[in-house]
């Protein structure tokens, strides 16, 4: 098994008795909380992501950018500098996105 078959675990309280059980948090999860950190500045320019994939056997992440960033010149800046960059930081495992 390599890394990124690895699911990260976070806790979460049981409602009914109080009892922290894991909660497994998959590369696809993470890779979305990611995307709704960095939504908010895409959508202040009118732009909008959506997030087609995770293949977590070769760290690909497909995504759609739409609105203004459908035609924008600075996409690949946003998808390069931006997106994958913060994903590599954050999530184990990314190693590329390419957007469709």
């Amino acid at each position: 098994m390599n890394h990124r078959d690895h699911n990260l675990f976070k806790s979460r309280a049981s409602a009914d008795h109080g009892v922290t059980v894991p909660e497994t948090v998959t590369m696809q999860d993470q890779v979305a909380e990611v995307i709704e950190e960095i939504r908010p500045y895409i959508n202040m320019d009118g732009g909008d992501i959506e997030l087609l994939g995770v293949d977590t056997d070769t760290g690909i992440v497909t995504v759609r950018l739409m609105g203004a960033c459908d035609s924008c010149s600075m996409t690949m800046i946003t998808l390069k500098a931006g997106l994958e960059t913060r994903l590599k930081q954050v999530v184990p495992g990314v190693t590329e996105v390419v957007q469709v």
